[in-house]
């Protein structure tokens, strides 16, 4: 690989965990103040509380496991192993 495919490689992974970075907060936001006027509880809980920690918590796991399997690849950036 490419000094500059690996450059585009590493730039294509940066916008991608911005952007994943951004779908996380704004499922935290939707999850938890977009149901605090819902009366429905879980262990004594309101479901807001529910969806804006465990539930962001769990969307951001999918989202990093996301970028790990289909995004990232692991590249080695030494100038020895260049092939061109």
């Amino acid at each position: 690989m490419k000094r500059s495919e690996k450059f585009r490689q590493a730039n294509r992974e940066a916008k991608a965990t911005v952007m994943a970075t951004i779908a996380v907060i704004v499922f935290w936001t939707v999850a938890g103040f977009g149901l605090a006027n819902c009366e429905m509880q879980i262990l004594h809980t309101p479901i807001w509380i529910w969806m804006g920690c465990v539930g962001s918590w769990l969307f951001a796991c999918l989202v990093a496991i996301y970028l790990a399997n289909n995004v990232c690849k692991d590249i080695n950036f030494d100038d020895e192993d260049e092939e061109d």
